[in-house]
């Protein structure tokens, strides 16, 4: 008999989400269970210092949760965004590639976790990729229940089957070109305590 899955969009229970934390814990990762939006949004600005430098990519998940439009206000942080948008991708793309790639402090979300507690990661173009893998002096990812799956193949047929039509629809209403799955990240564990912290939502955020 088939075992059947939920929906790529349905919450974990609280208590797989207990285990997720537990599991991401032995990997090296710090990880923390919040209730929804508003207190997924704390727990991300109390870590953020007065004036720091942040990058993030467009990710779907901070916008629902409230933290982009913080980190991009003037003179709260130093938002890279704000900067390199300002600069002439024909003449500074080296000093762009630069600027993203090691910034003090990278947000953003992950594709799915694995009840193992496996981050994986996906992107066209991979622009955060390296500051999640390493780059980034400290990374902040905020995962919304609905991300957690039983395994690897697991993530990959939800990056596939619903992530990837998701961002096609989004990109594609930009450009005709569309979107693809370009290259992606797992992250297994983490070298240096305290680098990287997980911040476990209950409620649905992001896709």
């Amino acid at each position: 008999m088939k075992t059947e899955t939920k929906p790529w969009d349905a919450p974990a229970s609280a208590v797989s989400l207990e285990e997720v934390a537990a599991k991401l814990r032995e990997r090296n990762i710090e990880a923390v269970v919040v209730a929804g939006a508003a207190e997924a949004r704390e727990a991300v600005m109390s870590r953020l210092p007065a004036g720091a430098e942040v990058h993030a990519g467009k990710s779907k998940t901070l916008l629902d949760i409230g933290v982009t439009p913080l980190i991009a206000a003037d003179g709260a942080y130093t938002y890279l965004r704000n900067i390199y948008l300002k600069m002439d991708r024909a003449t500074q793309m080296r000093e762009i590639r630069k600027l993203i790639a090691a910034p003090d402090f990278m947000l953003g979300s992950v594709s799915a976790v694995t009840q193992d507690g496996i981050l994986v990661a996906a992107s066209a173009t991979a622009s955060q990729l390296g500051a999640y893998a390493s780059g980034g002096g400290k990374l902040i990812l905020v995962v919304g229940s609905q991300k957690v799956v039983p395994d690897l193949d697991a993530a990959l047929k939800r990056i596939r089957e619903y992530i990837l039509p998701w961002e096609d629809a989004q990109v594609r209403a930009v450009v005709p070109t569309g979107s693809f799955v370009g290259k992606i990240l797992l992250i297994e564990r983490e070298w240096v305590a305290g680098r990287i912290v997980v911040i476990l939502v209950k409620e649905p955020v992001g896709i």
